[in-house]
């Protein structure tokens, strides 16, 4: 059971930024330029602590949230998902003229029994 997927489109811009870049990190912002919005990084380039949950992997890629945002998701399930348009942050998809983006729907409650157990 996953708790974050990526689509087909968006794994195959990951897939070429990898081929650039190496090993990627993804981390969900917590909304200051571009909102709220997954940001595809060089793996060192963004630094992480232990405020930053690991939710999962796509494509390779470990996606992280910071708690704090964590408590307003916790409750839902993540698609990365990517579109054209230029995002306001230094994501590595930006010069390519995309952005990542989320879609998100509430767990089920047997996703919801796995990952927020009580």
């Amino acid at each position: 059971m996953k708790r974050v997927e990526i689509t087909e489109k968006a794994a195959e811009i990951v897939r070429q930024l990898q081929a650039k870049h190496g090993d990627l990190i993804f981390h969900q912002s917590g909304g200051c330029c571009d909102g709220s919005a997954p940001m595809i990084f060089e793996k060192g380039d963004m630094y992480l602590d232990e405020s930053d949950i690991l939710l999962g992997e796509v494509e390779g890629v470990n996606f992280y949230m910071n708690q704090d945002q964590f408590e307003y998701w916790k409750h839902t399930h993540l698609t990365v998902n990517v579109t054209e348009g230029r995002g306001a942050s230094f994501s590595l998809e930006i010069p390519l003229g995309l952005r990542f983006l989320i879609h998100s729907r509430l767990l089920t409650e047997e996703e919801a029994s796995f990952f927020n157990p009580k």
